[in-house]
């Protein structure tokens, strides 16, 4: 096999050990240090407490879950992969549309490439919108537990995962989704030992439910003994998230909403500016399609400056930024976003207009994502790591890099 893999200008050392890397959506150091502290992560409690290497990481903007996925599996930024968004307005063809379509990678993935050098790889995902965007040009399993009573050989490389996994097909609201994740992980690895697999959850709990609460430290004691299994069975694990978590709602628990589009009808009147929030999937019970991030589309000859200025203004915003400036500072596609990039506080969110939004599906307090308030997340791995410098930036899509070149070999 070879020895090295050279991926968007990073090169990569062939696994030693088979290498897991896990996306835990929705997840920040206070979920598992919470969950370490009621001693409901025994695993996770050895790992940070010496018996790996724990750093703390930016996810990319915006912080939402298809971004992030595809810079940890490419390597690289949204400036470089193209996916900028869970949705995005796709200015050649005039439509609001998902990303969810291999079309818009502009990479290829190092899934793809180590695939096709010969590695056993495999990518088990929760919901299926990921699985295309993950699975583009490789070889190997790749299947979602959203439909895995649905998967067949030619497809996904792999069938009859419910007699694998011995669970049914979980509701796409519910912990179970990422469970079943967990457990066809830890079966195939039993059964196939892939030499890469990459696994990634939904954020369900953590929309429900904050760091330390019952329900959460429920789903990270489930994490952890599963994670144990992967460990004992010879793995090298990189754990790390797509986004952190925070509650956007008043002290009434009311959620604490700018509806944008609202704000520049009435500014604008029949100069009809758009509005499109990144956020946006088909799974919008737990967040109402309400994030921290959206893009603005001006008409001509609207002055940006002078709507950043006023958009500036309202309570609850962070920052208002330029295309140029958004591309720049967050490193994105300046073909892909708005003429303007805004971004909310921690405890607010942006919508667009208000009859828009459905928020009868949340029957707790609102908490989600999408802004820089939710970039920092945990970086952990269970082998240790040789001195890094003070000054370096971690990014969650170092995770491929600390898993397979800077992680301790054997002798």
């Amino acid at each position: 096999m070879p020895t090295d893999i050279t991926v968007n200008g990073r090169t990569y050392h062939w696994m030693e050990h088979p290498l897991v890397v896990v996306c835990v959506d929705g997840c920040q150091y206070e979920y598992i240090t919470d969950a370490v502290a009621a001693g409901a992560a025994p695993f996770l409690g050895r790992l940070i407490a010496g018996g790996g290497s724990r750093f703390t990481a930016d996810c990319v903007m915006p912080s939402f879950t298809n971004p992030n996925n595809l810079s940890i599996v490419t390597g690289v930024p949204p400036s470089v992969h193209g996916i900028c968004g869970n949705y995005f307005f796709d200015a050649e063809r005039g439509e609001e549309v998902m990303m969810n379509d291999p079309r818009h990678l502009r990479v290829g993935t190092i899934l793809a490439a180590f695939s096709a050098a010969g590695a056993k790889v495999a990518v088990i995902t929760a919901k299926d919108k990921l699985r295309k965007l993950l699975g583009h040009q490789m070889k190997g399993i790749c299947f979602s537990s959203e439909k895995a009573d649905q998967v067949t050989l030619v497809e996904n490389g792999i069938e009859n995962v419910l007699e694998l996994v011995g669970m049914p097909v979980p509701s796409v609201y519910s912990a179970e989704l990422s469970e079943f994740v967990f457990v066809a992980g830890v079966k195939l690895m039993r059964r196939l030992r892939p030499d890469l697999m990459y696994l990634s959850t939904t954020d369900y709990i953590q929309h429900k439910a904050a760091p330390g609460t019952p329900l959460a430290n429920d789903f990270y004691a489930m994490i952890d003994r599963n994670l144990a299994q992967l460990d004992e069975l010879g793995a090298t694990i990189v754990l790390t998230a797509d986004h952190g978590m925070n509650a956007k709602h008043g002290v009434d628990g009311q959620p604490k909403v700018i509806y944008l589009q609202d704000s520049l009808d009435t500014w604008l009147g029949t100069a009809k500016a758009r509005v499109i929030l990144p956020i946006t999937d088909p799974y919008v019970v737990h967040h109402g399609a309400l994030g921290s991030f959206a893009l603005v589309y001006l008409p001509e000859p609207v002055p940006h400056q002078a709507v950043a200025q006023r958009i500036s203004a309202l309570p609850g915003i962070e920052t208002v930024l330029t295309r140029a400036e958004a591309a720049a500072r967050f490193e994105l596609p300046a073909d892909r976003i708005g003429d303007l990039v805004v971004v909310s506080r921690i405890d607010t969110v942006i919508g667009t207009s208000r009859d828009r939004h459905d928020l009868s599906g949340l029957d707790v307090p609102l908490r989600s994502h999408g802004g820089s308030s939710e970039q920092k997340v945990p970086l952990l791995i269970n082998r240790l790591v040789g001195k890094q410098p003070e000054t370096r930036r971690w990014r969650n899509f170092d995770a491929f890099d600390l898993g397979l070149n800077l992680a301790e070999r054997t002798a």
